[in-house]
């Protein structure tokens, strides 16, 4: 007896144990097979952005196979047997960065923060400054400026006056995007503005998973008429950094990355020691010194000694 033939698909949408695939014939509602559902590991078994093979069933499909994922962005929780792993989207290319230059003022350590997730996990990120019409170009630049040198592009756009548009449009196509920031920066307007009535779509899903705390949470991409995907990230916010370890946080900071093997002490905190190669490039200009607060917030939180360093770059 032949086998009937598996039908490749994307997963777009997951909701109540059911899976909306993308297929090359349509869309199809699918459930996941037994065999699959007893993969014993640490971690979500299936995810939106999956790709997978499907068999066609009555009322539906059946997902056959999960084929391996290039990459994913994950959010760790702490669970009595270990560590879980949630796959917030699975296969992603990038992810963008939305926040606004002002109205409301962009908050940039949660920008650092977000950063810090990307790089941990492999994922080139994409910084949008949206609504630079608020506060013009020049100002903008100057805002965000000490981004690009690390390495991470910004885009300066605004929705309202349909600035940047083209070039985020660009960046999109033909790639898997996770989309994060937070309330009230635009994100939506700039969706709608790239694509008519998606922005309202995304808005109308990441609202659905904020209207109680019993509500089913759905995760759903959602195709660019250009190519490619685009999923809203609204959980991104709380995506623990609890796994990692202090002084792993270094790795984490482009620029004070490669200076922590020149620290006079190979413990060094980069706080107060004598011969910290991260203070004096600080204090030289080669680290931002807003980068550098950034980094002791995340790596100590709010020890009542950070004021006192922070303090004395003024000096």
């Amino acid at each position: 007896m032949v086998e009937k033939a598996l039908i490749p698909g994307r997963v777009l949408r997951l909701q109540s144990g059911f899976y909306t695939v993308q297929t090359a014939q349509g869309r199809v509602i699918c459930s996941l097979r037994g065999r699959l559902k007893r993969r014993s590991f640490q971690g979500d078994v299936i995810a939106v952005g999956d790709e997978v093979r499907i068999s066609l069933v009555q009322g539906g499909g059946a997902i056959e196979e999960i084929l391996p994922r290039r990459s994913a962005l994950v959010r760790s929780d702490p669970t009595p047997k270990g560590d879980y792993q949630q796959i917030l989207l699975a296969n992603i290319d990038q992810v963008v960065f939305v926040f606004a230059c002002a109205n409301p003022d962009p908050h940039l350590r949660m920008l650092d923060r977000f950063l810090v997730i990307a790089e941990k996990q492999g994922i080139p990120a994409l910084i949008v400054a949206n609504k630079v019409d608020l506060i013009g170009l020049e100002a903008a630049r100057r805002l965000f400026g000490m981004y690009p040198p690390l390495g991470y592009p910004v885009l300066f756009t605004s929705a309202a006056q349909q600035i940047g548009i083209d070039a985020l449009r660009a960046a999109l196509a033909g790639r898997l995007t996770g989309l994060a920031g937070p309330s009230g920066v635009g994100k939506s307007s700039l969706l709608n503005a790239i694509q008519p009535e998606l922005g309202l779509a995304v808005r109308d899903v990441s609202l659905a998973n904020t209207k109680g705390r019993h509500t089913t949470v759905v995760r759903e991409l959602f195709p660019l008429d250009a190519g490619g995907w685009v999923a809203d990230l609204p959980g991104l916010r709380a995506v623990a950094l609890w796994d990692t370890q202090p002084e792993e946080l270094d790795g984490y900071f482009p620029e004070i990355r490669p200076l922590v093997a020149d620290c006079q002490f190979n413990d060094c905190t980069h706080r107060r020691e004598p011969g910290c190669a991260v203070r004096a490039a600080v204090r030289s200009g080669a680290v931002h010194p807003e980068r550098y607060i950034s980094y002791l917030r995340l790596r100590y939180g709010d020890d009542e000694d950070l004021d006192n360093i922070i303090e004395s770059l003024k000096g």
